[in-house]
């Protein structure tokens, strides 16, 4: 596999800087308090309680997400982009994530080249994906074909012949390269295997970048679907640690699972309709609504839907935010790419009308906290514009995406030593009882 052995020096010089950073914090600053934690954080899925560390992003609710320090309209000016493109490239960010630090274009060119150099998909997990029935959601086939890569895990082949603790983040960083390297391929084949009668394309174009090629590989060719890739993969990449499949990708490899065991859990919780699986909710609920009121709706007709799906106890997929209390910049991220792409589409302008409507509905309707659109209530209507119509397909594109920030958290957990994730959980009576005598 060729290595992208600038990036690995850079990390073998930045992790005992920071390992000692920590370890000063833990003698210094141990016993601090960092949060509290009240009954309805208890009961409401910790939301809010400060208690993991992850180094590379953090999601402010009124500023939103910022990889590494750096907002995502920085980062369409500052990472590299593809001859040609305007969209910064997956590999850049990836390397700001484990970094810390800006990428150079060379910097990224390694890491596409060992990414591509890595592309192949051994005869095992094309037979577990064939093994399972062509109508199985994708999803599901994506965290198997990533699980039956697990038997060439670097980390576990590793550990198993006593490697140091010390080493523990390099065979992690082996690990993610060469799965970070085939991901596009287990997704291509995927949609090529569940919608276009298992007609493969190779990846056999070397010059393209890591999204660029994704998009070959799954038939579209298309020069702007290529940039819509690398921007896709780039702003769904990493969303802080306390999100489903970050912190389940981050409990399950603080056992010491390898990236693939850990990286497939996660993706096990993105497929709920809480998480990722919201993407291709959306797309169904515009397409419910154009199907009953047609393509071109009024105003009045969406906001007439839009109460008629509250009043019914059901929710406007796409709006709203566990943290997030202002519209998504990965949304308008999107948005902005497709005013410049196309402002006359179709599906396009429903959207843009969701926008202008739903919110004050929402303010209205007085049960959301946040009511403005998130990442899912956009990304759908750029996917069917170039033809990508399976929205049960969407989050496996998110998950590709979700990958790169994931495992460069998983390579910084290895790297600092954190401990085996192990909460203290307490029963309804305790809090009962705790409140009582508080009271009393």
């Amino acid at each position: 596999m060729p290595e992208a052995t600038r990036l690995k020096q850079k990390l073998a010089k930045k992790i005992p800087v920071v390992r000692e950073q920590v370890k000063q914090v833990l003698a210094d600053h141990g016993d601090a308090e960092i949060s509290t934690v009240s009954v309805s954080q208890a009961y409401g899925g910790m939301r809010g309680v400060k208690c993991m560390v992850t180094e590379t992003s953090a999601l402010d609710p009124d500023e939103g997400i910022r990889f590494r320090g750096y907002s995502i309209p920085e980062l369409q000016k500052k990472l590299p982009c593809a001859a040609g493109g305007s969209q910064p490239l997956p590999e850049g960010l990836f390397y700001l994530l484990l970094t810390g630090e800006l990428p150079t274009d060379d910097d990224v060119t390694e890491i596409t080249a060992a990414w591509r150099g890595a592309e192949t998909l051994p005869p095992a997990t094309i037979a577990q994906l064939e093994a399972l029935p062509v109508d199985t959601h994708p999803m599901t086939q994506f965290s198997a074909g990533i699980l039956s890569l697990q038997t060439e895990s670097i980390f576990a082949a590793r550990y198993r012949e006593g490697m140091p603790k010390t080493d523990y983040w390099e065979a992690m960083f082996d690990d993610t390269m060469r799965l970070l390297a085939r991901l596009p391929l287990v997704a291509a084949y995927i949609y090529r295997r569940s919608y276009k009668g298992n007609q493969q394309i190779a990846h056999d174009e070397p010059s393209l970048d890591w999204g660029a090629n994704l998009a070959h590989m799954m038939g579209v060719e298309n020069e702007q679907f290529r940039e819509l890739m690398r921007l896709y993969l780039t702003i769904h990449a990493d969303h802080e640690g306390g999100n489903v499949s970050a912190h389940t990708t981050h409990l399950v490899g603080s056992a010491l699972s390898d990236p693939y065991l850990a990286l497939s859990a996660g993706m096990n919780g993105l497929a709920g309709p809480l998480h990722g699986l919201a993407n291709q909710e959306v797309v169904r609920w515009i397409q419910g609504m154009t199907a009953e009121i047609g393509e071109e709706p009024t105003s009045d007709q969406v906001r007439d839907y839009a109460w008629r799906t509250l009043n019914s106890g059901q929710v406007v997929p796409g709006y709203g935010h566990a943290v997030l209390r202002k519209t998504d910049p990965r949304y308008m991220a999107q948005r902005q790419f497709a005013l410049k792409h196309f402002p006359d589409d179709k599906m396009f302008k429903v959207v843009s009308q969701l926008y202008d409507i739903v919110p004050d509905i929402l303010k209205e309707h007085g049960k959301a906290k946040n009511p403005w659109p998130n990442v899912d209530a956009h990304s759908g209507c750029i996917l069917v514009h170039y033809g990508v119509v399976e929205y049960d397909f969407y989050t496996v594109l998110f998950g590709v995406s979700r990958a790169i920030g994931v495992l460069a958290s998983l390579v910084w957990d290895r790297a600092l030593g954190l401990s085996l994730e192990r909460p203290k959980s307490v029963t309804s009576e305790w809090i009962r009882e705790q409140v009582t005598s508080t009271v009393g």
